[in-house]
This record gives structure tokens, C-alpha cells and sequence, in this order.
């Protein structure tokens, strides 16, 4: 039987990000240390137990159906937003530009990490990776506004580099400084 196993990667919180209000947009900004609940982040316009369907899950669901939240907490990495900036032909990516909640470094292709890899914090805190977090045009419209010209290839350009989105399974204070351990589950692979 195959159990999580720890591999001997361990990244770092280089920030911490957080908007308490969704009706401002996308961006957020920099605090000290999040305050993981069950809920998601405290304070955040991301957090709570459920979401409603929208675009992404149109397939499954019509919209406006109410889902268990697992898209809580949105992970970005230093090295992948670098090769994004260089990408776009513009100096930096700055995460706040695309509503990400944790900057990491110091884990290769964070983005390509399997759904259900557990990413245990030095506080305690714990996270579950559900999915990759798919470029879309919101982060293209903010990188728009502040590069015009450069923003709109985002989408495409991002792909596989974009972050994740994941959901608490641990609760804790996540600050900058911390240490990122990854568990990942039994890699499969099904065909049908």
C-alpha cells in the first residue's frame, strides 16, 4: 500500500497577501501573517466553507450552485512568476497582481505539484493542493492597466506557471519567514 511520502523539498514564504473585500478587485496586499481556519484565511474574500459554482465548473454545474470551497488559499512561486515577467517582456510579476494569497520559493515547478499534496507549514498549518489556478484574463487585465501592452498575453503565456489553489486542513499563522514542507500522495496514473 502506498502511503504520502515527504520528499526533500522545503520552500519558504516570501509573502503574505491578503483583500478582505472582492468588490475591489483582484489585487491584494501584503500583511504579516495569515491566520489559517477551516474557513480559509480569516479575513480574506476568498474564505469560507462553500463557493459557488461559476466558470470553471460550468461543466458539472449551472452556475450559481453551491460547492464545498477548495479553492481557499491561491499559491504563486517567486521563480515561476520570474519566468512569467520575462514572458511579457516587463521587469517583475508582483503576486499581488494576481490575488495570490502566499508567495513561495525555493519549490521547481511549484505550479506541476499533483492535487492532494499536502504543504505542511512550521507552525503547524497545513494545506491541501486542489488544483493548478488557470491564467485567465483577470491578472491580465491588472497587468494591463499597469503595463499596457504587455498584459493581455498572460493567458497564454502562463500556463503550467500560474500557482495553485488549495484548502486548510490544518489550522494555523502562516508569516513570512516560514518554512514549507511538501507530502505528496501516490503518483498514478489512470487510463480508461
Amino acid at each position: 500500500m502506498a502511503f504520502v511520502r515527504e520528499i526533500g523539498i522545503v520552500g519558504q514564504v516570501e509573502a503574505c497577501l491578503l483583500n478582505s473585500d472582492r468588490n475591489t478587485g483582484l489585487e491584494k496586499s501584503s500583511t504579516n501573517s495569515l491566520t489559517m481556519v477551516f474557513d480559509g484565511i480569516v479575513g480574506d474574500c476568498h474564505s469560507g466553507a462553500t463557493m459557488v459554482s461559476d466558470a470553471r465548473t460550468l461543466r458539472q454545474y449551472p452556475r450559481g450552485v453551491v460547492l464545498k470551497n477548495r479553492r481557499q488559499v491561491s499559491i504563486v512561486s517567486v521563480e515561476e512568476l520570474a519566468e512569467v515577467a520575462i514572458k511579457l517582456d516587463i521587469p517583475a510579476l508582483p503576486p499581488e497582481w494576481l490575488g495570490a494569497n502566499l508567495l513561495l520559493s525555493g519549490i521547481p515547478d511549484l505550479t506541476l505539484l499533483p492535487p492532494s499534496t499536502r504543504m505542511m507549514f512550521s507552525s503547524g498549518a497545513t494545506l491541501i493542493i486542489d488544483l493548478e489556478n488557470e491564467p485567465c484574463k483577470y491578472p491580465a487585465m491588472v497587468i494591463e492597466r499597469h503595463h499596457p501592452g504587455h498584459g493581455l498575453a498572460f493567458p497564454k503565456v502562463a500556463g503550467n506557471k500560474r500557482g495553485l489553489v488549495a484548502w486548510v486542513e490544518r489550522e494555523g499563522d502562516i508569516k513570512q519567514g516560514d518554512s514549507v514542507r511538501l507530502f505528496l500522495p501516490p503518483q498514478r496514473i489512470w487510463s480508461h
